[in-house]
């Protein structure tokens, strides 16, 4: 069944006259007159009775005229979600976002649902690595993740994370960095999150003992960043984070940025350009001015 047929229909039953109903059509009597007909043969029925008075609807006419308006109103609205999906302000997003994203991957969120209200944003936590999968998969429109990403991603880089110290405010040890930062380390027993929570940052800080010379002791281990952050503010023992997790870390806990070359690493956006969606751009002008505003 054509549109442009039921329109017809619709129009002519609305105008009650053919020819009124041509010029709102914008074509010619006769056209509108054997589109009506086409529709005709089509239902097997006589839509309209023609007279002096116009066009007047059959019984069969009325029967089916509701059906036509029906079919037609939502046509109009797929046409019009269609487009704003088209232009990026409507749709659904899934994004992942792990430890290095934890103080940034919120914000982002926020401010792009601010703009697009209309955009289901889902927001999930887990490693680099699983969002890379997810990405290449097509699981995931997005991801804040650990640079560089492997090959079939785009990238975009967003801000710096470095480790730090995190220990008990209040200490000694709360105000500075011991100078000899590899020896007070070497032996330490530490808190340290679970090595498979987080593998980016198990060997982030695995370069940094190896620079600083060190092997400090595994004293417990969380299964999450704000475990590890809660045991250290109980006097647990002293653990090496993301700096970002200041966002998350309790008051009694200080973080105490570490010097290095390994210590630092850059944060960002990924997305996988097989999966091309209008609304990626949007997020990634979001996510570039959440990240200059920390």
């Amino acid at each position: 069944m054509e549109l442009r047929l039921l329109r017809a229909f619709v129009t002519v039953a609305r105008c009650g006259n053919f020819g009124v109903a041509a010029v709102e059509l914008g074509m010619s009597q006769p056209a509108l007159t054997k589109q009506v007909q086409q529709l005709e043969r089509q239902v097997r029925s006589t839509l309209f009775s023609r007279g002096r008075q116009g066009a007047q609807l059959t019984t069969v006419g009325e029967l089916l005229l509701s059906d036509a308006v029906e079919i037609l109103g939502r046509t109009e609205a797929f046409e019009r979600r269609a487009a704003r999906v088209a232009l990026g302000v409507e749709g659904a997003l899934a994004i992942g976002f792990g430890l290095s994203g934890i103080e940034l991957a919120p914000r982002a969120v926020a401010l792009f649902r601010s703009r697009y209200p209309e955009v289901e944003v889902s927001l999930e936590d887990m490693s680099s690595a699983v969002q890379y999968d997810r990405l290449l998969t097509g699981a995931l429109q997005l991801g804040f993740v650990r640079l560089p990403v492997p090959p079939g991603l785009d990238q975009l880089r967003l801000r710096k994370d470095r480790l730090a110290l995190a220990v008990p405010a209040g200490r000694a040890i709360g105000e500075r960095l011991p100078r000899e930062l590899g020896g007070w380390l070497d032996g330490r027993p530490m808190v340290r999150l679970i090595p498979g929570r987080g593998p980016g940052l198990t060997a982030q800080i695995a370069s940094l003992y190896d620079e600083l010379g060190c092997r400090p002791a595994v004293l417990q281990e969380a299964g999450d960043l704000q475990t590890v952050l809660a045991l250290v503010a109980a006097g647990v023992g002293p653990a090496v984070v993301p700096a970002s997790a200041v966002a998350i870390a309790p008051a009694a806990v200080r973080l105490l940025p570490l010097r290095g070359e390994t210590s630092v690493w850059w944060v960002g956006a990924a997305w996988n350009p097989a999966n091309p969606s209008p609304l990626i751009p949007h997020f990634l002008t979001a996510a570039g001015q959440a990240a200059e505003a920390t």
